[in-house]
């Protein structure tokens, strides 16, 4: 679904990137994050937040840079094909829509941290740097695996926009609230649901002539 054009074209190659810093963005779910990462920081001085945010998200940016570069190396160990790795990310995405578009409201994350300063986690990780996004950076640099550059682009771009709305939380609460909130988080999940269909759909079709 996402393969790079290696014609050289560069509007092509710049739409790849785009699409995948998309794909990223979704998965990331700042959006998601706001609630969260106010309901973590209310009991800490207002004049600390945007330093705190700063600080976790490019920690979170690391941990993802480890995978990206050296996630390559974990799935050779396990001798995953790009089959099947297409295939379970497509999994994994639709299971991550499912619960952008329906959440559970009785479950609590990242309980018992309130008050204190996070350090890591839980907005670094899994905030950032959680099992889907690194999940997805392994399926996508398994199956563009000449295209490293390409993809480490499109994590900044996701990774800055992401870190971006964290940063500016306190402003984007005061005017969506919790229902625009939640209505940005459901949009990105139905488009993120289309993703993974289509990943599942090439998955399969690349599948099939392997089998007969």
């Amino acid at each position: 679904m996402l393969d790079f054009v290696k014609n050289g074209d560069y509007m092509d190659n710049s739409f790849s990137i785009i699409s995948t810093a998309i794909l990223l963005f979704f998965i990331l779910d700042p959006f998601g994050n706001v609630p969260l990462v106010l309901s973590i920081l209310k009991d800490i001085d207002k004049k600390q937040h945007r330093s705190i945010i700063i600080r976790e998200t490019f920690i979170g940016l690391l941990i993802l840079l480890v995978f990206l570069f050296f996630g390559d190396e974990f799935l050779s160990v396990f001798h995953l094909e790009t089959h099947s790795i297409t295939i379970a990310g497509a999994i994994i995405f639709f299971i991550i829509s499912v619960k952008m578009i329906f959440p559970d409201p009785n479950t609590e994350l990242f309980s018992g941290v309130k008050g204190e300063e996070p350090l890591v986690v839980p907005i670094a990780m899994p905030m950032i740097a959680g099992p889907a996004a690194i999940a997805t950076l392994l399926v996508l640099h398994k199956t563009n695996e000449s295209e490293t550059f390409p993809l480490f682009i499109s994590l900044i771009l996701a990774w800055f926009f992401s870190s971006l709305i964290l940063v500016l939380a306190p402003q984007l609460y005061k005017i969506l609230k919790d229902k625009g909130l939640k209505a940005l988080e459901k949009l990105m999940g139905m488009l993120l649901l289309i993703m993974s269909v289509q990943m599942f759909i090439d998955g399969i079709r690349s599948l099939l002539p392997t089998l007969f």
